[in-house]
């Protein structure tokens, strides 16, 4: 990428990070339980053009990390990007009408991709389910070529939806926030303290990037907010709440640029090793 081509996409990233688009974000993310539809497809959208603000997608192998219902796979293939989905539970691919075709079944901390293979390692919203996330981040740079782009996101622990359905009494302790939900609901949540949902901060993520060799940091900003209000992340303690959701962008280290890739070495419904 020319210094003028990434002028441009600096550009275009802060047109595209407007008050409107935070708004519209925010007031879908009130419905994601009443109309996952409306939310899943508006936040998959959105990351197709904020992943594009710093790669090209077309005709790129993409790997999803925790890549869920098929809304994302139908946004990243809609840009012409090869899209590759990996989950624990392959039966969620089917909550959007996808088919689990080209879909894998298996951990993100153990990623059944072979090393170097894909140009993008794009994952929403999975890190803080996992309970070593160093681990999981360690194999989105393994599995991606030099000169690829690895895109991560996900709630931090003291983030306003940091214990996600038991929001916001997980300040006062995750183990509380979740006897109090199911004392009102009669049911455990979805997202349990320490079993289905963990801990993370910002300030663990951005120390494992600076101090990992093999990966450049590009970016790192809140998701949903306005380019103006990027300027969180810079100051410790406040962007573990005031960024809501955090966004880590990076690039692995080497000469190679994402260019024309080869076809994917897909064998038996796993990438070869």
């Amino acid at each position: 990428m020319t210094a003028a081509d990434d002028r441009t996409r600096r550009a275009e990233r802060r047109r595209f990070a407007s008050l409107r688009r935070s708004v519209a974000l925010f007031r879908a993310f009130l419905v994601e339980q009443t109309d996952p539809d409306h939310f899943y497809g508006l936040l998959a959208a959105d990351s197709v053009r904020q992943v594009s603000g710093y790669a090209e997608l077309a005709g790129r192998t993409l790997l999803d990390v925790g890549g869920g219902p098929g809304y994302f796979a139908a946004a990243f293939r809609a840009a012409g990007a090869r899209y590759l989905g990996l989950d624990p539970d392959v039966g969620d691919f089917s909550a959007a009408g996808e088919s689990v075709a080209g879909m894998l079944r298996g951990s993100g901390t153990a990623l059944p991709i072979r090393s170097g293979s894909v140009d993008v390692a794009f994952s929403s919203n999975v890190v803080e389910h996992v309970a070593e996330p160093p681990r999981m981040l360690d194999e989105m740079v393994r599995v991606t070529r030099p000169g690829g782009l690895i895109f991560v996101s996900y709630t931090p622990w003291l983030s306003p939806w940091g214990g996600h359905e038991t929001a916001p009494w997980h300040y006062l302790g995750g183990n509380r926030a979740r006897r109090r939900y199911e004392r009102r609901m009669g049911r455990p949540p979805k997202n349990r303290y320490r079993e289905t949902l963990f801990p993370v901060s910002i300030s663990d993520t951005l120390r494992w990037a600076r101090g990992n060799g093999d990966v450049e940091v590009l970016d790192a900003l809140p998701r949903y907010h306005p380019w103006w209000a990027r300027w969180v992340i810079r100051v410790p303690g406040v962007r573990e709440v005031a960024a809501w959701n955090f966004v880590l962008v990076l690039r692995r280290a080497g000469e190679r640029q994402p260019g024309a890739v080869e076809k994917s070495e897909l064998t038996g419904g796993r990438v070869a090793m």
